[in-house]
């Protein structure tokens, strides 16, 4: 009996079912990966897969992950744009979450993630993502972008423009999680009031998922920071009128 063989009958029912049948490149590399559980072999034999012409679609999503999962983002950014050529059209899709997701934990990626989103909202829009169905995953993936590009604004400082994002979001798909960002994002342009009217509605329970804690405990902090922004302003404003009134 083979070590792989005995490796799977020893792993649990929820690994075994994951894994594809056969003793290909491809089904090696799942093996290691679930089951030996060495994430580098498993990213050699992922990589061995694809040279192979081995179920390229999933050996190159998998590896991407796994280098993810090791701190290896930048490899899997690159190796999915140097790759998914070879990739089918159906694939492409879900190469594009990947690379989403590893925009978000690499530094310095921002601008690639910002236009990839963009990308994606467009396909949406236009009835072109999700094989041109208005689907339940359609909209799903339309709100999480719409999240992630207004996150992705907040990263470079352009608050004016994720703003804007966020509103649309709200407009579409309330919820606290992100009327809490758009309060940061107007908070970062000192429009103190406008803040303060997002922050009263999600306290009093008006927006979905406020009466979650760990959105209500957001809310509070924002307000704290909101409170001490305004007291600071207040301050600067009362030295400044008094020395002025020094030298008249």
């Amino acid at each position: 009996m083979s070590s792989q063989r005995k490796g799977s009958e020893a792993a649990p029912y929820h690994v075994l079912h994951k894994l594809p049948p056969g003793d290909s490149p491809y089904v090696r590399a799942k093996h290691v990966q679930l089951v030996e559980k060495d994430p580098g072999a498993a990213i050699a034999l992922f990589w061995k897969a694809i040279n192979a012409g081995d179920k390229v679609d999933s050996a190159l999503k998998d590896m991407a992950v796994v280098m993810k999962q090791q701190d290896r983002a930048e490899e899997a950014i690159e190796a999915i744009k140097a790759f998914r050529d070879r990739c089918s059209k159906h694939a492409q899709e879900s190469l594009d979450n990947v690379l989403i997701d590893l925009y978000k934990v690499k530094c310095g990626k921002v601008e690639e993630q910002i236009e990839l989103l963009k990308q994606k909202l467009r396909m949406i829009l236009q009835g072109e993502a999700f094989n041109g169905k208005a689907t339940k995953t359609a909209r799903s993936h339309g709100r999480k972008f719409q999240g992630n590009l207004g996150w992705a604004y907040m990263q470079k400082g352009n608050y004016l423009a994720a703003e804007v994002v966020y509103r649309k979001a709200q407009s579409i798909d309330p919820d606290a999680n992100k009327a809490c960002n758009l309060v940061l994002c107007l908070i970062k342009q000192t429009q103190y009031a406008e803040a303060q009217a997002v922050l009263d509605d999600i306290l009093r329970g008006k927006v979905i998922g406020s009466d979650e804690p760990k959105s209500r405990n957001r809310a509070r902090e924002l307000l704290c920071e909101l409170e001490t922004l305004r007291s600071s302003s207040a301050f600067s404003g009362t030295v400044r009128i008094e020395f002025r009134g020094c030298f008249c």
